[in-house]
């Protein structure tokens, strides 16, 4: 029986295969140590996403965690790499491949930390902006010109290292901002997803925090 139903998804996941779709991709660091991390904010996103819209993100194929589901009437593919930060590029290669979408098709959310905590900014395409997993996916993409979600995580102290900032946990008076940002972000994409992503620019890329 459990070999039945293994077939049988991989075939539903096969018949799926180049259907028009959108790839919603959260970067972050696998593994429980990482989890509540700055780094991990994209990761935080798609498990909202996916509470939301009822979506189980029970894959794991294309070195992700992933689920397909709906928002609107879009077909989605909702995506957490297992490589690693710094080699997310592998898995969103991996799934550009088999769905065979275009590249403006796949979403990234992502951490920033040039903006304040729970800030957003929306952008149709753009350069890595020294994000390390946004190297990576623009190295095996071979193309910068893909949608992304930038969530504020906060500018790292003078007196701390980059890597130990981004791995550390939000501070208790930070928490009500990065909610708000996640949900904020969650917004974001689905109005690109149901709109465009100009429409999200517009809503999203102000002072305020909410879309």
């Amino acid at each position: 029986m459990i070999d039945f139903l293994k077939r049988l998804f991989e075939k539903d996941e096969e018949d799926e295969a180049g259907d028009i779709m959108k790839i919603i991709v959260g970067l972050g660091n696998p593994t429980m140590q990482y989890n509540g991390t700055r780094h991990n904010i994209g990761f935080s996103v798609i498990d909202e996403l996916a509470e939301r819209h009822g979506i189980r993100l029970d894959g794991k194929k294309h070195k992700a965690v992933f689920g397909k589901g709906m928002i609107g009437s879009e077909k989605v593919i909702l995506a957490m790499p297992q490589t690693y930060m710094n080699l997310s590029g592998e898995s969103v290669r991996e799934l550009f491949d088999y769905y065979k979408v275009d590249v403006e098709d796949i979403i990234v959310v992502y951490d920033d930390i040039n903006l304040d905590v729970g800030r957003l900014r929306v952008r149709k395409k753009g350069s890595a902006g020294g994000h390390n997993g946004m190297k990576n996916i623009i190295k095996h993409l071979g193309s910068e010109s893909f949608p992304r979600v930038r969530v504020g995580v906060g500018e790292k102290p003078k007196q701390m290292d980059l890597a130990d900032y981004v791995l550390s946990r939000f501070k208790e008076d930070e928490l009500p901002l990065i909610r708000e940002g996640c949900s904020a972000a969650c917004d974001a994409i689905e109005m690109i997803i149901e709109k465009d992503v100009d429409t999200a620019m517009n809503a999203c890329n102000c002072k305020q925090r909410s879309c």
